[in-house]
């Protein structure tokens, strides 16, 4: 192969879409609340909470909305501090502060995952709810994560916008928390354009969000549980919470869920594909001394769409030119902390109220280095990438030579 392979083009929208979208757009039956029953959006709940093993789904616009609907929900105090870890994007403290809350930073190590001795030395600053980023896919320790929760009756938020498919000790990411938080953007695993969705096993947590995203007058009886049905317990909460809290209108539209559902059958394979391509590409790149592609943790099995990898060995002039000789070559490749106003970097935050010293996080954010690497590439694609990439560090720090050359 010569020429840089597209990492940038999803793959197309199952042939199954088609006809539900022209049934949609025949009766312009767009809005989730307009059919009696079964309207796209709830089947899509229903098949949704199936796939990953939760009673309650909530679709909704984006993930950023699942993040601010489940701390609305969990009913936390104005000014309530909600800790984050400092490697995650800028939509994540966003929707802290869109809820009225405080986002609290800690400490990320060289492999991505939350620093576990920072995160509990923090976790006694007054914490009221922790949200986890799954940060490209990488998994905390979250054995060590929950029981230190757990220990202080702390509720955990699990955004898993990078982690659909992804499990621990064989559990679906996601599903761990109190709730999980996802993604339908187009560059992750399942692509709506836009749109997220929530689980939880939580009946209340979820009747609270599911008025609040717009469930007016009694359109919550229109919302299905697992089972296919309102259960009882759903039908109990909804009616608590009628009319008593406000409507915030982030609904997921017919249009958005027709997309959707047709892809739910191609996670699994879109998981097998993009850990074998990711794991190939990180074997070849892990052979340069100036290239390091963490491990995973051992109870951790991945679903990457993305490969991330830290520069060892040189400055920060160096990696940039890294950065360009990979360009030449036709592959992107993005620095966190040494992108222009990357939106991954912390201290770009400047909607902040606390802004930390996160001296570990920072060294990381800036030796480390994010490629696209989807699972419909093929062997072809993946070795260009590898060879671009290594032979980018030999043209910063020169050609590692074999012993005795």
């Amino acid at each position: 192969m010569t020429q840089a392979p597209n990492v940038y083009d999803a793959e197309p929208i199952p042939e199954a879409a088609r006809a539900e979208i022209e049934r949609l757009l025949l009766t312009g039956d767009l809005f989730r609340y307009t059919a009696p029953e079964n309207a796209p959006v709830a089947l899509l709940e229903e098949e949704f909470a199936a796939l990953l093993g939760s009673k309650y789904a909530l679709a909704v616009s984006s993930c950023s909305a699942a993040l601010f609907l489940s701390l609305k929900a969990l009913d936390l105090p104005r000014d309530a501090r909600v800790m984050i870890p400092g490697f995650t994007f800028a939509a994540v403290p966003s929707s802290i502060v869109h809820a009225d809350c405080v986002p609290v930073l800690c400490e990320v190590q060289e492999n991505y995952r939350i620093d576990i001795a920072d995160f509990e030395a923090r976790l006694d600053d007054n914490i009221s709810a922790v949200i986890i980023s799954h940060m490209r896919g990488h998994t905390s320790d979250m054995d060590a994560i929950m029981a230190l929760c757990n220990a202080r009756g702390i509720p955990v938020i699990e955004d898993a916008a990078h982690s659909l498919g992804t499990t621990w000790h064989g559990k679906n990411i996601g599903t761990i928390g109190k709730i999980g938080c996802f993604s339908f953007q187009s560059y992750k695993l399942v692509n709506g354009g836009e749109g997220g969705i929530m689980v939880s096993d939580d009946a209340n947590l979820i009747a609270r969000a599911v008025i609040m995203s717009g469930a007016y007058e009694h359109n919550w009886k229109k919302h299905k549980s697992r089972a296919g049905d309102n259960s009882t317990e759903m039908a109990e909460a909804f009616a608590r919470h009628q009319n008593k809290l406000p409507l915030y209108n982030l609904r997921m539209s017919n249009l958005s869920a027709a997309i959707i559902r047709p892809q739910l059958p191609e996670v699994a394979r879109r998981v097998r594909d993009g850990r074998a391509n990711h794991d190939y590409v990180a074997a070849q790149l892990n052979q340069s001394p100036w290239i390091n592609v963490p491990e995973k943790l051992a109870p951790e099995e991945r679903a990457p769409d993305s490969i991330q990898f830290n520069l060892e060995g040189m400055s920060l002039d160096e990696m940039r030119a890294f950065a360009d000789a990979a360009k030449v070559d036709g592959i992107s490749v993005q620095v966190f902390g040494l992108s222009t106003d990357n939106a991954r970097a912390y201290w770009n935050w400047q909607f902040m109220p606390e802004m930390p010293d996160l001296p570990r996080t920072r060294a990381m954010l800036e030796s480390a280095c994010d490629v696209r690497l989807p699972a419909r590439l093929k062997q072809d694609d993946l070795d260009y990438i590898a060879s671009a990439l290594v032979r980018a560090a030999e043209s910063v720090k020169g050609e590692v030579r074999a012993y005795g050359t």
